[in-house]
């Protein structure tokens, strides 16, 4: 058995319940799939026990029917990847931060929020990071309503001069 399946095994056995996929994609490379609530029992114990110290980043992907948040977590020690998928649903699109764990999880997720809606529960300061401040959309969703954009874009250039 490899490094990965090892790896892919002790998850398993420590969340047995918690996944509802798992495996090796790749060489050095983990996969799993969870649920939003079993987050961050799952990340303090990849980070404590497991040594991933360093999360590379936080993405939010808009599936239609749910939303998912990525996490790509990475160990010095042993060159491990694991991504983490956490299911989202569309109709409350919320999730715990992680930014108590790994404190490179501040702009991820603010950026993630800005762009596409995702609630971090418990982030210290979710804010815009991208957009302007009186931004009323999240411009990577499906559902984002492009023509009311161009119009606004359009009225903020004209405030400034064009440029």
């Amino acid at each position: 058995m490899g490094a990965e399946e090892d790896l892919a095994k002790a998850v398993r056995e420590r969340f047995p319940s918690a996944f509802k996929e798992l495996g090796v994609v790749r060489p050095r490379v983990v996969k799993g799939v969870i649920d939003r609530k079993d987050l961050v029992e799952i990340c303090f114990y990849l980070k404590e026990e497991l040594g991933f110290a360093h999360l590379s980043c936080i993405s939010a992907v808009d599936w239609k029917d749910h939303f998912e948040s990525v996490y790509h977590l990475y160990n010095y020690k042993t060159g491990m990847t694991l991504q983490l998928n956490a299911w989202i649903p569309t109709d409350d699109p919320k999730i715990a931060s992680v930014v108590s764990l790994w404190n490179a999880a501040n702009y991820h997720e603010r950026e993630a929020w800005d762009l596409m809606g995702v609630v971090y529960e418990g982030h210290p300061k979710l804010e815009r990071i991208l957009l302007p401040k009186d931004f009323r959309y999240h411009p990577l969703r499906k559902d984002f309503p492009q023509e009311t954009e161009r119009q606004y874009i359009t009225r903020r250039k004209l405030k400034t001069g064009g440029r």
